[in-house]
């Protein structure tokens, strides 16, 4: 059988986090010595270029880390397709290409989830009306989801990095970091890094981490929390950075103490940098993130204090976080924290990554028909 090529489609809902998601894909897909060429369609290409530098916002067909970016407009290019389509999050591909599929394979890439019902549900066909079948695919936090993304000797990866802490200061420099502030954390600083939502409870955050005990510079990407510079103190700086590409974005929380992420992406680079993390889920409806917030908070088996800190973040109890962070920061509280995310990401990194997973699942169906 020959190599199996991938059309990814992605429209960009929330901001970064669906073309994150995609993009890594597309990445880790291009990369794998048994998938053939992988193309990327993406209806915004202005957001996409804020994550990566090589995309050209203006440019309807580029390539970029050998992947092919079509900007998805409407008519949308009319392209052969692949041998497997993937939806991301059930956004549909354009019917005309979908009147071109025969023996494709058709896969609806799903939401990241702890829940238990998505292990029913994963990889389970929908017959459609063309007559093709669409499939179910579950990234999730057991063998029997679709896993999570991870690239080849990340830990490895990060370790080298880390090895050399020259490569941090030139980081930190290169995003234009001040002198002064890159004083402050060679010598000795906390380094946090905030990816939230806007209603993230930032006067508790701040407040916990000036009344810690150790000086914090603060990273934050522009225009994430335009609220969080106005707080800061003699002990508490923050530095407003650029966005990044998602090499450096990983690279930023590994030099950080302390990382405040939100969405599925960055949850799942947080886990990767092995470093304590506070977790800002996508808020919905009726509180109906709180129940995934839940599932997610037990598959973790963090301890109770640093799971009723995660969940007082994501209900915007002030006082909660006040004093669940502030008491987190304390030493012997701290090493607990570190030493549960260590758990966690080695549980998580000893499980066969999403690509992996999913091109074991299409070279199977593939072989099938």
């Amino acid at each position: 059988m020959t190599k199996p090529g991938f059309d990814i489609f992605c429209r960009v809902v929330d901001n970064y986090g669906d073309i994150g998601v995609c993009w890594r894909l597309a990445r880790q897909l291009a990369r794998h010595p048994a998938a053939g060429p992988v193309r990327l369609w993406v209806d915004d290409l202005a957001s996409f270029a804020r994550i990566e530098r090589g995309v050209d916002a203006g440019a309807p067909r580029q390539q970029v880390a050998g992947v092919e970016l079509l900007h998805w407009i409407d008519p949308a290019p009319a392209v052969q397709p692949h041998a497997v389509v993937i939806e991301a999050f059930a956004c549909s591909p354009p019917a005309g290409f979908l009147a071109c599929m025969r023996d494709n394979l058709w896969i609806n890439l799903e939401y990241l989830s702890a829940e238990d019902w998505i292990e029913e549900c994963h990889a389970l066909p929908s017959l459609q009306a063309s007559g093709l079948k669409k499939y179910f695919f579950f990234p999730g936090f057991t063998e029997a989801t679709g896993g999570l993304l991870r690239e080849p000797a990340l830990a490895a990866t990060r370790s080298d990095w880390l090895a050399e802490p020259d490569r941090r200061w030139r980081l930190l420099r290169r995003i234009g970091m001040p002198s002064a502030l890159r004083d402050k954390l060679q010598a000795g600083w906390r380094q946090a890094f905030v990816f939230c939502y806007g209603d993230a409870p930032a006067g508790a955050l701040t407040g916990a981490l000036i009344r810690s005990g150790r000086p914090t510079v603060a990273i934050v990407p522009q225009g994430v929390l335009p609220g969080l510079a106005g707080l800061q103190g003699d002990t508490l700086q923050v530095f407003e950075s650029p966005f990044v590409d998602q090499d450096d974005f990983d690279r930023l929380l590994w030099g950080s103490d302390l990382n405040i992420v939100r969405g599925e992406d960055s949850l799942v680079r947080a886990i990767w940098a092995q470093q304590p993390f506070l977790w800002h889920i996508y808020r919905q409806e009726e509180d109906a993130h709180l129940a995934k917030l839940d599932a997610w908070l037990q598959r973790a088996q963090f301890s109770l204090s640093t799971a009723s800190l995660m969940r007082a973040w994501n209900t915007g109890d002030e006082a909660g976080v006040s004093q669940g962070l502030e008491q987190a920061l304390k030493n012997d509280s701290w090493q607990q924290w570190r030493h549960e995310t260590q758990l966690l990401h080695e549980r998580l990194a000893s499980q066969t990554s999403l690509a992996e997973r999913l091109m074991t699942f299409c070279t199977e169906k593939l072989r099938s028909g």
